[in-house]
């Protein structure tokens, strides 16, 4: 398996006026290609701002983190988002769909400036629709949707573009747990296919649906 995630000795700092706060220490991270990895915690463990970070939302203050080969550290903002369109997809756990649009709109989105064709935009996301099991509910608006039918769109929004790791913040939060499990059962396949999957969590039963648990509590890995 190829590595496509390195973080090594990552630390994060805010500043509020000349206190420093820091909510990183000293974090080292691999994944590789095909990996479904929980990272677990409860709030303020500093699972955030991790999310943040491996997400190219935000920087590091020291260390080295490399995205598919991308030194992201050094990055100025206009190249932050063009790596983060590329290669993530992220998952909400309060979905983020835009009321005016269908669920085929929303999963068209994120396509918009990729350069294809309507007719290309649509095949793609009615393609990834129905891989999400959505191939009857394409041209339903959200609030036409349950929660766990719009988190089914998110995912498959995150999906359409075909990034190099999902990342999934709480993705079950706001659903109950029978829906829930449902959608870890879909992240599984997911998986299965060859997805990189990254999910931040404070439940362990959620966790435990990734091949792996990594822990993090006052801002220090384990």
């Amino acid at each position: 398996m190829q590595e496509i995630l390195n973080m090594t000795d990552i630390c994060k700092s805010y500043y509020m006026g000349e206190e420093e706060l820091q909510v990183l220490f000293d974090v080292n991270l691999n994944i590789s290609t095909g990996e479904f990895i929980s990272i677990l915690g409860p709030s303020g463990s500093g699972k955030s701002t991790m999310m943040n970070i491996i997400g190219c939302l935000d920087v590091a203050t020291s260390g080295t983190y490399i995205l598919s080969g991308n030194v992201i550290n050094n990055l100025d903002e206009v190249e932050l988002a063009h790596v983060r369109n590329k290669e993530v997809g992220f998952i909400f756990q309060s979905f983020h769909l835009l009321p005016r649009l269908s669920a085929l709109q929303n999963v068209e989105l994120p396509l918009i400036y990729s350069g294809l064709s309507r007719s290309e935009r649509r095949k793609k996301a009615m393609e990834i629709l129905d891989q999400v099991g959505l191939s009857n509910k394409m041209r339903n608006m959200p609030n036409q949707l349950s929660g766990g039918e719009q988190q089914r769109v998110a995912i498959a929004r995150a999906l359409v573009t075909r990034p190099t790791i999902l990342l999934a913040d709480e993705p079950t939060g706001a659903l109950d747990q029978k829906t829930g499990q449902q959608i870890m059962e879909l992240f599984e396949e997911l998986n299965k296919e060859g997805k990189t999957i990254i999910m931040i969590t404070h439940d362990t039963n959620i966790a435990k649906h990734a091949g792996k648990i990594v822990n993090i509590l006052d801002g220090y890995l384990t």
